[in-house]
């Protein structure tokens, strides 16, 4: 007797597996789904370069950004939106660097 078999069965647990695999993963933080929201637009940054003899004015008001340098790149924080974080890149996505301002070990 050959009995077909019907692949509606297999379809459905192929998916099933596929939505099961994508909310594990959400779950445990391995998955995140960006929102329009958690975007820092790069326009709104501009680096004023200094040059000696010129005078340029910065605002007094600080920015809602922290920046700090972690493993020699530079982070930043969003201090209005909570756990939004970036790392500065330039235009050919290339990770902008820094130097951590540690203490000078003394000399033994």
């Amino acid at each position: 007797m050959s009995a077909e078999r019907s692949p509606i069965p297999l379809i459905l647990t192929g998916i099933a597996s596929i939505i099961g695999t994508v909310l594990v993963l959400w779950y445990y933080g391995y998955l995140h789904f960006a929102k329009q929201e958690d975007a820092l637009l790069l326009n709104e940054f501009t680096m004023l370069k200094t040059v000696e003899g010129v005078d340029y004015k910065v605002s007094l008001q600080p920015a809602d950004q922290i920046a700090q340098c972690f493993d020699g790149v530079l982070v930043l924080f969003d201090m209005q939106q909570k756990g939004l974080s970036g790392v500065l890149v330039d235009k050919r996505q290339r990770a902008v660097r820094c130097v951590s301002e540690e203490q000078p070990k003394p000399a033994e």
